[in-house]
């Protein structure tokens, strides 16, 4: 049943191969709980005391609220599908409390950084470094994803239009808007490539042998240039997109426009930005009203 679970979340909801190993490892933690192989494992047999005192055990073992309500929203789900599938006629996690988690405030660079990081006083014709000053100024540009980042084809690119087609999570498009001026980089960064390297994959952005990129790659070279632009303890791709988002809502974008951008399934999402926009604002009154302190 775990395996048919597993495929239904990959094959059906599309969910990345990553999301879907972790409710793999989450419900193997349940079965090694509960005493049982994981092919042996019959949810119909469990009963709520026991994922109550799972739930205990993981707080005993000082693990945060949040990993907690992961944990049990995984259970959640898998009893939902069995409960659709007709495979129980009972739900034990129905009166589990998720704990309450304080989800802490999107972190994001600060203008002045990013423009020190994106300095254009001239554009390299190097293939490396030119591609690197473009992935930075993509994220910051468009708020994508590393992994939307990393499948982006030639093809996806209308540099007439001025705009790009990304493939989310779940495998929904979305289209967004890029300027001219990144257009007319691109198709300089286009030329290069194509003159410095011999062959290369559909994707546009490539290695020196023309492969795809990797994640790990792209991180660090992300979070090796921001390092030396920005205090902040953490430097990755995510915080560009925060960055992104933050930006626009602090310059009066409406926010279903910033949902749509960002691929967001929900509002929910999206209005943690309100948050960081609203502190932003309030440090801003704080120091220029003169009664303010």
């Amino acid at each position: 049943m775990i395996n048919e679970f597993l495929q239904y979340l990959q094959y059906e909801k599309n969910y990345s191969s990553h999301t879907v190993l972790s409710y793999h490892t989450d419900l193997i933690q349940f079965c090694n709980f509960l005493q049982v192989e994981e092919d042996q494992f019959t949810p119909a047999s469990v009963e709520e005391k026991q994922i109550q005192q799972w739930a205990l055990a993981l707080m005993s073992s000082d693990i945060n609220a949040r990993t907690l309500s992961r944990k049990i929203s995984t259970l959640r789900s898998f009893w939902r599908f069995l409960l659709t599938r007709g495979y129980t006629q009972k739900n034990p996690t129905l009166k589990i409390i998720l704990p309450k988690t304080n989800k802490p405030l999107p972190a994001f660079f600060k203008q002045t950084e990013m423009e020190i990081a994106l300095n254009e006083t001239f554009l390299p014709e190097n293939f490396e470094a030119l591609r690197n000053h473009l992935i930075l100024e993509m994220f910051y540009l468009t708020g994508i994803r590393l992994s939307e980042l990393i499948s982006i084809k030639d093809n996806d690119l209308d540099l007439a239009e001025g705009n790009l087609r990304v493939v989310g999570k779940r495998n929904k498009q979305r289209i967004i808007p890029v300027s001219k001026d990144f257009c007319l980089k691109i198709e300089q960064y286009i030329r290069i490539r194509n003159e410095q390297i011999e062959t290369h994959t559909p994707f546009l952005f490539v290695r020196k042998n023309g492969k795809k990129l990797y994640p790990n790659m792209v991180y660090n070279l992300v979070h090796n240039t921001m390092s030396q632009v920005s205090s902040l303890s953490k430097t990755s791709p995510h915080v560009l997109r925060h960055t992104f988002a933050t930006g626009l809502l602090n310059q009066g974008a409406d926010i279903n426009a910033v949902k749509e951008l960002l691929g967001h399934s929900s509002l929910a999402a999206t209005q943690v930005y309100t948050h960081t926009s609203f502190d932003e604002l309030y440090n801003i009154y704080k120091q220029a009203h003169p009664r303010a302190k």
